[in-house]
């Protein structure tokens, strides 16, 4: 839907699916989205706990210290870093960590996703990608996803440390129930989904506009065609199946993630 392959609307789109390739044209690219999200997830989670925690030391120097001065000539700047939130820094480094490393297996599943027919499997996929491009082919589309990853992924995880702290605090409580988590985490990637999902549009046209024969040359090229073929609501086109993937993605994602550090953390003593 996004790239303006088949139906316009949710619907018609898995109906188109199912009358081209039968009931397992639904899953076309789900053995690379396996292979992607295993490095992705493992990636990004590492990184926001590494940066979270720096950052959160470092706040907790500076507050018993002082914070960092700058001096120009004779005049000194107390430079008060006390409006940085550690989670949202975290997040936005999250994202990019595992973006820049996992990109080319989002252009993969992308590809074998939107054209089967030409991309039937992964090994002819990744011959054929090299072979039209290069390296350079399996990273198309990384300026807008790193451009887009940021307030997508500095919105998550504030979102969710956010509402989750204001939540338990409001209820006396010390952690969330597992539904809790769900239901936070879906609200969470819903929002952050729809503020930077324009840029997930742009990123998309870049990544399978080879196979249409109209590949934008960058990503202010890509929105502008968009809103020329489409007007602005074509910015969000795929928006409500999008939601539909990413509000039980990252609400289900966000549950595992918090019972594992339970199992893994809380049962041994150490601190979350």
């Amino acid at each position: 839907m996004v790239v303006g392959v088949g139906s316009k609307n949710i619907a018609g789109s898995f109906i188109d699916v199912i009358e081209q390739q039968g009931w397992q044209g639904l899953w076309a690219g789900n053995m690379i989205n396996m292979l992607r999200i295993v490095p992705t997830q493992a990636i990004e989670l590492g990184t926001f706990e590494c940066v979270k925690r720096a950052m959160t030391s470092l706040h907790e120097k500076w507050e018993h210290n002082e914070y960092p001065k700058l001096q120009i000539g004779s005049i000194n700047f107390n430079l008060s870093l006390s409006w940085i939130s550690p989670v949202a820094i975290a997040g936005a480094a999250a994202g990019i960590a595992s973006t820049v490393v996992c990109h080319p297996l989002e252009v993969l599943k992308d590809r074998l996703t939107v054209s089967p027919e030409t991309y039937p499997n992964l090994g002819i996929a990744i011959r054929n990608i090299y072979k039209d491009g290069g390296v350079g082919a399996f990273y198309a589309g990384i300026s807008p996803t790193l451009v887009g990853m940021l307030p997508y992924s500095t919105c998550f995880y504030f979102m969710y440390d956010t509402i989750k702290e204001s939540y338990c605090r409001t209820r006396n409580k010390k952690s969330l129930s597992r539904p809790e988590m769900i239901l936070i985490g879906a609200f969470a990637g819903f929002t952050a989904s729809t503020i930077s999902f324009p840029l997930e549009v742009a990123r998309k046209r870049l990544m399978v506009g080879a196979l249409q024969g109209k590949c934008p040359p960058n990503m202010a090229a890509a929105l502008s065609e968009v809103i020329r073929e489409e007007g602005l609501k074509g910015l969000y086109r795929g928006w409500g199946a999008s939601c539909l993937k990413v509000m039980p993605s990252s609400g289900i994602t966000r549950m595992f993630y918090e019972a594992w550090k339970d199992i893994l953390l809380v049962q041994n003593g150490n601190p979350l």
